[in-house]
């Protein structure tokens, strides 16, 4: 039997608050590189840099984000997370298709992509938006409370994907999807640094997403991705 244990979600409708989830504890970490992560949990960090260095056009994400939204066909009055939403690229499309009835939760690890994503937010008036701090096993949201999970550019960064994967099931609603977006790794094939950076392929990543009880629905055609893939998955 998986253990319960207290999540605590921070600044999610109302406040904080405790629920509880039964998430698996994996004990070793996932073999993603030392410190993976560490560079956007230095105190120092400065989010207006990695604006620069992800929010440009020469990044496909960014480039296709159009696309990419209109694949996850959100309609208004859902909710979304976006796992690791880093800077906010997609905050304003995402707060757009769900509508003012709607709810987008901008999950992050990091205390100070999270501060940026508020001001951001604040700025821009998005009412609809709420950035909050989730933790490396846990996306910290309650069980059922989204309809669509999108992890773009960030699965390979999950240090415990196996944690992850079960509190992004408990998460979702029933019948509601997963979207991830994350790099080909392809030896041989790849670049350099996505061979040393990523440490799953495409049909790695679809089995551990599969063993974690979602099912695959279909590989999405983005234009303009050519390293990059998207990948939606059903929550039964």
């Amino acid at each position: 039997m998986l253990p319960t244990i207290l999540l605590f979600c921070a600044g999610v409708v109302g406040g904080c608050r405790t629920f509880e989830a039964s998430v698996p504890q994996q004990t070793q970490r996932s073999p993603v590189p030392e410190n993976i992560n560490a560079p956007f949990l230095d105190a120092e960090v400065n989010p207006d840099d990695w604006s620069e260095r992800w929010e440009v056009e020469s990044r496909e994400i960014c480039a296709c984000r159009e696309a990419v939204v209109a694949a996850l066909d959100l309609t208004p009055g859902q909710a979304v997370v976006d796992v690791g939403a880093g800077t906010g690229l997609f905050v304003a499309p995402f707060s757009a298709a769900v509508g003012p009835q709607g709810k987008v939760y901008a999950a992050d690890i990091s205390p100070a992509f999270v501060e940026h994503l508020q001001q951001r937010v604040e700025q821009a008036g998005f009412r609809n938006v709420q950035p909050y701090l989730s933790k490396e096993r846990s996306v910290s949201l309650p069980r059922a409370s989204v309809q669509t999970a999108y992890v773009g550019d960030t699965y390979h960064h999950f240090e415990y994907h196996l944690d992850m994967l079960a509190s992004l099931f408990e998460a979702i609603a029933p019948g509601g999807q997963l979207v991830v977006v994350d790099f080909e790794r392809i030896p041989g094939t790849s670049s350099e640094w996505i061979l040393g950076h990523v440490r799953a392929g495409k049909q790695e990543v679809r089995a551990e997403i599969e063993g974690a009880g979602f099912r695959f629905v279909e590989e999405v055609t983005i234009p303009g991705f050519q390293e990059n893939y998207l990948l939606r998955f059903l929550r039964p």
